[in-house]
């Protein structure tokens, strides 16, 4: 009996993906660990120390949350976008695209190593804000859970990004000018309930808001939004990018140009 989906191929295709991080885990992994540890240095130790507790959390361990959910943001959309561009760049999609192989396997692949890199990195995280601040993690089911679909989803995002880009200053256009700056604004350093309530509604507008204080919640318990309100977010962005997915590898849109 034949299996649905073509494993070789996924397995190839991922295979491939995480030899090219090992590769260069300086960049992919090295890095991002250590800017990351800076702002634990900085923020929570330093600056930390001198502030008051926030919702009965110390800042050093509040913010934690919001600075993982920053690297995860970026790096699954980098690592995705970047590696369903270099074939587009190099050429050999379009033996990708004739092989007997699905879009669904492709996506799988590039979008399973993807998120794979950026769980590791998260974990890597969380595992170094330890060496700086100290914290509890109220629920650690629900903590994978975050950390588990905003890998998928924002890789999804990511591979969207890279087959949309035409060029490699494209790749970098939603990272830093977007998801950067919403992520900034949207409680990765502070509360917003410390925010007057005018801009409190406004703050709601950003999508970033929802994952963070998600996250936060299962660290400590406590959130700025709705646990039930986070979780509907994000599920309802990965259907987004899902469908959004299909529509591209039925057009053949930035595919067969």
């Amino acid at each position: 009996m034949n299996t649905l989906l073509n494993w070789h191929a996924i397995r190839a295709i991922y295979r491939f993906e995480m030899a090219r991080t090992f590769r260069t885990i300086t960049q992919s992994i090295a890095s991002p660990v250590l800017s990351t540890s800076l702002y634990f240095v900085v923020f929570g130790a330093a600056i930390g120390s001198r502030m008051g507790d926030i919702d009965g959390i110390s800042y050093g361990a509040f913010i934690i949350p919001g600075l993982i959910m920053l690297s995860l943001l970026n790096e699954s959309i980098s690592n995705a976008s970047f590696g369903i561009y270099m074939p587009k760049w190099a050429g050999t999609i379009y033996e990708l695209l004739s092989a007997p192989v699905s879009y669904i396997e492709v996506v799988i692949g590039y979008v399973g190593a993807a998120a794979s890199k950026s769980l590791i990195l998260g974990i890597l995280i969380l595992v170094t804000a330890r060496i700086f601040v100290p914290y509890e993690i109220a629920h650690p089911f629900w903590m994978l859970c975050f950390l588990l679909l905003t890998a998928v989803t924002f890789s999804l995002f990511g591979f969207i990004i890279g087959l949309w880009a035409d060029d490699f200053q494209k790749l970098q256009v939603i990272p830093l000018m977007v998801v950067t700056p919403l992520t900034f604004l949207g409680g990765a350093f502070y509360s917003i309930s410390m925010l007057p309530p005018v801009w409190q509604k406004i703050t709601l507008f950003n999508p970033v808001v929802y994952l963070i204080s998600g996250f936060r919640w299962s660290f400590y318990g406590v959130a700025d939004v709705n646990v039930g309100v986070s979780l509907a977010a994000i599920l309802g962005f990965l259907v987004l990018c899902l469908a959004v997915v299909w529509w591209i590898f039925k057009t053949g849109w930035k595919l067969k140009s």
